[in-house]
């Protein structure tokens, strides 16, 4: 079979047979190659490394973990949520492989269930994965915001500048247009942009090496600091929230889990590695096991150089306050550069996964104004549209930090729940559609493992969207309320009332979708009824 048989215009050229097979793949799912295959495994495992940012990220939510558990919590919490999240892992690579497309989650919702009430389901699927992406990014640039105005902070601990919701703002927006524009002019050759990820993963873990020595060797040569006992670091457990230990164990999940979120960040850059149905499974899981590692022996680390909880747990960046008390103002000043510019270039690979998914839910007709905002700049070889529009949005959100702190920690944390979601709404319609109807092709089938993956899974997005809804106490004050669910709950309306402005008529009805649409299942019952060829044959 030859690419022209699909009647879809080819918009990168084809240098091999890979590219021809790639562009095929994508054919069957309604859609030319209008991106180019400019990453290889590597540099893709880069960009999902570091957009999980796993022990960055557990360094900026620090006090979370040491308060909801401790570092029972922290550590062991770390086991479980990886197991966990390792069976999602699998469970999405597999879906990757038979239906590599950047739309990811909700095309396999409408795929595996195509009926109206699956292509309702598989929008509100799309809107719950982009809204997720935004507040992921969002959050990345807020963590951000927070260290760069700290870090006065270091050497003047009166000053209140950091505080100010007006430079808040200022410095937020300045960080959102800066990655932006970095991603706009990133490809306009075809190595900027993996070369830029490329760096930023060596760079990644060459921090994580210094960060983690630095500290280690300042605790050990100072007179004045000492290290934790290991029973504090592996068996203390701290309840600091009202709750009972139980509730408070999975809360403490949360960190965890947040640092292990966004893999699917490579699901939403498929179209752009070659060979996605092997390559982009593995990637997937191997992103999730090195963060996990690096995850637990930073977070020893971190324990162990502990000097006072409280003062770590009470401090507006509780990070930061560690990294002064064991290595001091003038070296943490150092460090602390050095992770604010590792941040800078995570928010790069989160801005760029979302535009990619901001960029394939319009191409399917789900966005206002899809037909502008799916087009692919012809000099700067990217969806500059969609990517421009994303960071207007993610702006926005910054304009909370003048007047409803509350609201805006609400929406940066949603981030996780929607996530989770969008992970459970595809593995539920494989398992009720049933795994033989899982489109063949793909060469990361889970076998007999499948179904306990898949019901693992589902029961571990279950119970942590749950508890990430919990407040931080039975009692809470209006201003430490979780506003997660209103936030979502908000999400949700705009999402429907989308679908029936819009999206009821042009979500996935484009005619190259539906005739595609078409063409992959008469693939699909073609291959699944053609007779298995002898060994003479396939010689």
């Amino acid at each position: 079979m030859d690419v022209e048989s699909n009647q879809l215009p080819l918009k990168v050229p084809l240098d091999d047979d890979q590219d021809v097979q790639d562009a095929t793949d994508l054919a069957g799912m309604g859609h030319a190659q209008a991106l180019t295959r400019k990453f290889n495994i590597w540099s893709m495992f880069a960009l999902a490394f570091c957009v999980l940012g796993t022990y960055s990220t557990f360094a900026q939510d620090l006090s979370s973990g040491l308060s909801n558990g401790g570092p029972i919590s922290i550590l062991w919490g770390l086991v479980l949520v990886t197991i966990c999240n390792l069976c999602v892992a699998v469970s999405l690579g597999e879906l990757t492989s038979s239906m590599p497309t950047a739309l990811g989650q909700a095309y396999w919702v409408y795929r595996l269930w195509n009926t109206p009430t699956g292509r309702f389901c598989s929008y509100m699927c799309a809107w719950i994965n982009t809204f997720g992406w935004w507040t992921l990014t969002a959050s990345q640039v807020a963590f951000m915001t927070d260290f760069i105005l700290g870090m006065k902070t270091l050497f003047n601990p009166d000053w209140t500048g950091n505080s100010q919701g007006w430079l808040q703002f200022v410095v937020y927006i300045g960080i959102v247009f800066l990655l932006t524009l970095i991603n706009v002019v990133s490809c306009r050759r075809e190595q900027i942009l993996p070369w830029i990820n490329n760096f930023v993963g060596v760079w990644f873990v060459g921090l994580f090496i210094v960060l983690s020595m630095t500290i280690l060797i300042c605790v050990g040569v100072k007179a004045d600091l000492q290290f934790q006992s290991a029973k504090f670091v592996f068996g203390a457990w701290i309840n600091q929230t009202g709750w009972s230990d139980g509730v408070t164990w999975f809360i403490g999940l949360v960190q965890a889990a947040y640092g292990l979120t966004a893999f699917d960040s490579v699901i939403h850059m498929v179209e752009e590695i070659p060979n996605p149905r092997r390559n982009v499974p593995r990637v997937i899981w191997m992103a999730v096991l090195s963060g996990a590692i690096s995850g637990f022996i930073f977070m020893v680390v971190c324990l162990f150089a502990i000097q006072s909880v409280d003062n770590v747990t009470g401090a507006s960046i509780p990070f930061m306050e560690l990294i002064l008390e064991t290595v001091g103002a003038k070296g943490g000043a150092v460090l602390l550069a050095f992770f604010i510019f590792n941040g800078l270039g995570q928010g790069i690979s989160c801005l760029t996964t979302a535009s990619r998914l901001t960029w394939g839910f319009a191409r399917d007709g789900g966005l206002p104004f899809s037909s502008y905002f799916s087009h692919i700049d012809p000099v700067w070889q990217v969806p500059a549209r969609a990517l421009w529009v994303q960071g207007v949005i993610i702006a926005i959100v910054g304009v909370l930090y003048l007047f409803a702190n509350a609201v805006l920690t609400a929406i940066l944390s949603v981030s996780t729940i929607a996530l989770t979601i969008s992970y459970a709404m595809p593995i539920v319609a494989l398992l009720v559609a049933g795994r033989d109807n899982l489109p063949t092709g793909g060469s990361a089938g889970l076998g007999r493992f499948g179904p306990w993956a898949n019901w693992i899974s589902i029961v571990y997005c279950v119970i942590t969207s749950i508890f990430f809804l919990f407040p931080g106490s039975p009692n809470p004050a209006p201003s430490d309320m979780n506003y997660a669910i209103a936030v979502f709950g908000v999400m949700l309306v705009i999402s429907i009332a989308f679908w029936y402005i819009q999206g009821s008529r042009t979500y996935l009805q484009t005619e190259d979708a539906i005739a595609q649409m078409y063409y992959a299942q008469h693939l699909e019952h073609a291959e699944s009824t053609a007779e298995p060829r002898s060994d003479a044959d396939s010689k």
